[in-house]
């Protein structure tokens, strides 16, 4: 039983040995999944969300939506910056995520929160964020190791069950299947900080950033959002991302410099 045991661990430490990784701003990180099972993932969980969830049929609104979608994900590199499908979900929550697969969401009642297309850039570009860096592979490593994924494929498949939404969770579309799981506040700085870059490569104005966080926090009266029920807020956030600014800054003006002013109005 011991050699068993002995073997066992020393399997485990050369699989994660192996699947080391860095994110895009040098961080650590543990993938143990292929980009391509990752990706079948997230297009299951967001064709099981749309059929879930009435989509809102306003065509002024998806195409609002849709432009800020396709100047954010026009950054991303390599086959990253392919189509990626856009959805307005006809509920009225402050919230939107992004899946592996190329997959975005976004609630309608954002709209309300998000006053121009820079504010729902910087919502966007940090949903967005979390899948270059690949924070949905590293949470489902993170549950294999812990033995709470270890059947993650299968667990797709046949009727909704708690294991299936804990997976969800796990991709990052948790409220939306009524579990709380957010991503850790490391992953969530970083997609911050990578969503600002992104929008200001864009050609989104960065300093709105700080102004739509600042909405967040109004929003709602009492009760925060949806939205910052899953993602940490606060000084520290606007501070972070007020000390990357001057970058964000110089990203910007480069993009308009090359003709990158996108005008999406609702």
């Amino acid at each position: 039983m011991k050699t068993l045991l002995a073997r066992a661990l020393v399997g485990i430490g050369v699989l994660v040995a192996a699947a080391c990784s860095t994110s895009p701003l040098g961080r650590s990180q543990l993938l143990l999944l292929p980009d391509s099972q990752v990706d079948e993932m997230g297009v299951t969980a967001y064709t099981q969300l749309k059929k879930q969830t009435p989509l809102d049929s306003r065509s002024s609104v998806n195409r609002y939506v849709d432009c800020v979608a396709w100047a954010i994900t026009r950054e991303l590199p390599g086959d990253q910056a392919a189509q990626w499908e856009v959805s307005v979900f006809n509920e009225d929550q402050a919230n939107a995520f992004a899946l592996p697969g190329r997959k975005i969401g976004v609630y309608a009642g954002l709209l309300k929160v998000a006053e121009n297309q820079s504010q729902l850039a910087t919502v966007m570009g940090h949903e967005v964020a979390h899948v270059l860096a690949k924070h949905s592979n590293e949470r489902v490593s993170q549950g294999f190791i812990a033995e709470a994924g270890m059947q993650a494929v299968q667990v797709l498949a046949g009727d909704p069950t708690p294991q299936k939404r804990q997976l969800f969770a796990l991709l990052g579309v948790g409220t939306q299947v009524g579990v709380l799981l957010p991503f850790g506040r490391t992953q969530e700085s970083e997609a911050d900080l990578l969503g600002l870059d992104l929008m200001a490569s864009a050609g989104f104005d960065p300093r709105e950033s700080v102004a739509l966080w600042r909405n967040m926090a109004k929003a709602g009266g009492g009760r925060p959002p949806e939205f910052l029920s899953t993602h940490p807020s606060g000084t520290r956030r606007i501070g972070d991302l007020n000390e990357r600014m001057p970058h964000a800054l110089e990203l910007y003006e480069q993009a308009r410099a090359r003709g990158k002013r996108p005008d999406c109005r609702p």
